[in-house]
């Protein structure tokens, strides 16, 4: 049964999300009306990129938390996450690799979209499975967040290298996606984004029970008939779909991963894991539906205002780990 404050905070979280995105729908150099973004008008194609910039904020909102919340349960670890761990820069790398390296080959968008979101989810995974190989090794898993920042020290250097060598026309288009632009996103591509986040959220689906078990220990995990490898194999796959794939089309947007299910446990029962992971989906999709309004007013990159924005949060997060 669900409680009435989760009920309460889930009716207070929806409202907020409508208002936002309709102040979302309604910010940008040109005031729309209702008529354009229902029927024929000289301002469809505006109308068209907002509403693809409210989705594919929605999706974004949805999937960066649901992956940090999975790994954070996973690891115990409360700072853990697609970025802080690593994820994120590989998958930028891969990204990277890719746009500097198919500048000459001729491909239709879809075939590019899908190339582009591959190769970011083929480098999470890389990296996803050689951290839980680690972890394996490792008593003390924060060990892993060291790991994870070398990692991306070291992904920051290669992209460096690459676009200290790239040609103008690849280092622009770079440094365009890193940047987060959500207003380039195309319809096509909110199409091949949305496929590859259901199947993140149907994985993680099955992965809420078993963790549930997992954070009553390994043993007790085990006598409740628990399969720890399937369970590590689905948070690798999972985490790395729904990270890698925000990443591979709106550019590395950090720290969301964190900064949302810290503060979903501030304020619901940071047991209840199935109210965690809707509470993460509804507090991801607000905050990057101001992240996005923000952007709009002030022309910020996204990236950077996300980084802002948790860099502080997560500074805080340690001074109170340290006083406890």
């Amino acid at each position: 049964m669900m409680s009435n404050k989760f009920k309460i905070l889930c009716l207070l979280f929806l409202i907020a999300i409508i208002i936002t995105a309709i102040i979302n729908l309604n910010t940008g150099f040109l005031s729309l009306n209702v008529q354009d973004f229902f029927m024929s008008s000289e301002n469809n194609q505006i109308a068209e990129i907002r509403v693809n910039r409210v989705l594919v904020m929605l999706l974004a909102g949805i999937s960066i938390p649901t992956s940090g919340f999975l790994m954070q349960e996973y690891f115990q670890n409360p700072l853990a996450g697609p970025d802080i761990l690593g994820i994120t820069s590989v998958a930028s790398l891969s990204v990277a690799f890719y746009i500097f390296f198919s500048y000459n080959i001729l491909l239709p968008e879809f075939l590019q979209n899908s190339f582009l979101s591959l190769s970011a989810i083929g480098g999470s995974l890389l990296l996803m499975l050689v951290l839980l190989s680690m972890s394996n090794k490792f008593q003390d898993k924060s060990y892993l967040i060291i790991f994870g920042f070398l990692v991306s020290a070291f992904a920051g250097a290669i992209v460096s290298l690459l676009q200290f060598y790239a040609e103008n026309q690849s280092l622009k288009n770079y440094i365009l996606w890193s940047f987060g632009a959500n207003n380039m996103v195309t319809r096509n591509q909110i199409y091949v984004l949305s496929i590859l986040v259901l199947i993140g959220l149907f994985i993680c689906f099955k992965t809420i029970k078993p963790l549930i078990g997992n954070s009553l220990g390994t043993s007790y995990a085990q006598s409740l008939g628990v399969n720890l490898n399937q369970l590590k194999l689905l948070i690798i796959v999972a985490s790395s779909l729904l990270s890698a794939s925000i990443t591979a089309f709106l550019g590395p947007i950090l720290f969301i991963g964190i900064i949302v299910p810290h503060f979903c446990r501030l304020v619901y029962n940071p047991a209840k894991l199935w109210q965690q992971w809707i509470l993460n989906m509804f507090l991801g999709m607000l905050m990057m539906l101001l992240f996005s309004i923000v952007a709009e007013k002030t022309h910020v990159p996204l990236n950077v205002i996300s980084s802002i924005f948790g860099i502080p949060v997560i500074l805080m997060m340690l001074l109170k780990q340290n006083k406890v």
